[in-house]
């Protein structure tokens, strides 16, 4: 899978770019500020529709304009093109200019695995944080992921409704619960199971991968979910235990929406007991885990998007995480720091950019 070409209209900082890159190895470099985030953003909107910051569809127009448009000609088994169009009122999204009418339709077509600094928040913030993250990722891996998601919210968000319905009016029918509920376990444990499969398939890779970036270390991903290690009726019973405090909170305490996961270094939590570096070097893994999750277990070669990844790692890190790189995946490396790349340029066919106050140069 490769992007071969992309324009840009009022993406951000840029006005107008029209950029063909290398097959292999695209570095783009250049000063804080310049504009290499966003190049390399356009390309995760282009495949998921959405920027990989927690930001409103809306930021991403470029000030004083009223549209934006992301645009790629990709080769995955031939070549097709790719479109996001961006309004204040919303977004359409077309394959060879024909429009898909359901984003979920076009998600999982181009697979991109990105690191930026930000994911460190994969290891140090809440759950929802972490769901969202693994939502966003399957989403690429299992194309039907998107609407049994959907579906289960839609479940309970009526089990939620009702419940508070039930509160406040105790002549309800306990039986309409009893269903709304069966429904929601019934979708829970499908979307249980395909959670729980990619997680294992992380765990396939992740320990490996990070031995050989640290040397050290034994890092494991640890799933949290409510429906672990239980049969339907165990959860029928669960939720019928826990009535009387849904009802009196009016929501729904038990459920897939809680799910979790965690990062365990040598059996200890790396959110509590990790150094910034060692939480740096897990989520790393896990990228790379996700390459390889795309390439064995999916059997396509994803795109890879690295934005900032030299900083604050040393020279033997860098290249142990370099050693991963494999000339059958198209990469993208932002930097500030190009003397830190000089061993792999050595190794690679590669295409340098330079970005500056959001004007791009090919380099020789």
């Amino acid at each position: 899978m490769q992007i071969q070409e992309l324009k840009l209209l009022n993406f951000r900082n840029y006005d107008k770019l029209d950029i063909f890159f290398h097959k292999h190895l695209n570095i783009i470099y250049g000063k804080n500020g310049s504009g290499k985030t966003n190049l390399v953003e356009a390309i995760y909107v282009l495949a998921l529709t959405r920027s990989f910051r927690q930001i409103s569809d809306k930021t991403l127009i470029r000030i004083g304009t009223n549209l934006t448009k992301v645009e790629g000609i990709l080769k995955i088994n031939f070549e097709e093109t790719y479109k996001v169009i961006i309004t204040n009122e919303g977004k359409k999204v077309k394959i060879n200019n024909n429009k898909v009418s359901k984003i979920s339709d076009y998600i999982s077509r181009i697979n991109v695995v990105l690191f930026s600094p930000s994911d460190l928040k994969l290891v140090k913030d809440t759950p929802s944080i972490r769901r969202k993250y693994l939502n966003i990722s399957i989403s690429q891996f299992q194309i039907d992921y998107l609407k049994k998601l959907s579906d289960y919210n839609k479940i309970l968000r009526i089990r939620n409704a009702y419940l508070k319905k039930m509160y406040l009016n105790g002549n309800s029918l306990e039986s309409y619960l009893y269903v709304v509920t069966e429904k929601m376990i019934d979708l829970g444990i499908e979307i249980f199971n395909i959670r729980k499969k990619y997680i294992d398939y992380i765990n396939k890779y992740i320990e490996d991968i990070y031995q050989k970036i640290t040397l050290n270390g034994n890092l494991e991903i640890k799933y949290v979910s409510d429906f672990a290690a239980k049969e339907k009726d165990d959860l029928i019973a669960l939720y019928n235990k826990n009535i009387k405090r849904d009802l009196t909170l009016g929501k729904t305490n038990l459920g897939v929406h809680h799910d979790d996961f965690r990062f365990i270094l040598n059996g200890l939590d790396l959110k509590d007991y990790g150094s910034e570096g060692q939480q740096k070097n897990a989520v790393i893994a896990w990228k790379f885990s996700e390459v390889n999750i795309f390439k064995k277990e999916k059997n396509v070669v994803p795109i890879l998007i690295l934005d900032d990844l030299l900083s604050e790692l040393d020279m033997e890190k860098i290249k142990n995480i370099f050693s991963f790189i494999d000339l059958d995946v198209q990469t993208f490396i932002t930097t500030t720091e190009m003397e830190k790349l000089a061993f792999l340029l050595e190794k690679y066919n590669y295409q340098k950019f330079y970005i500056q106050n959001g004007k791009l140069m090919e380099v020789e």
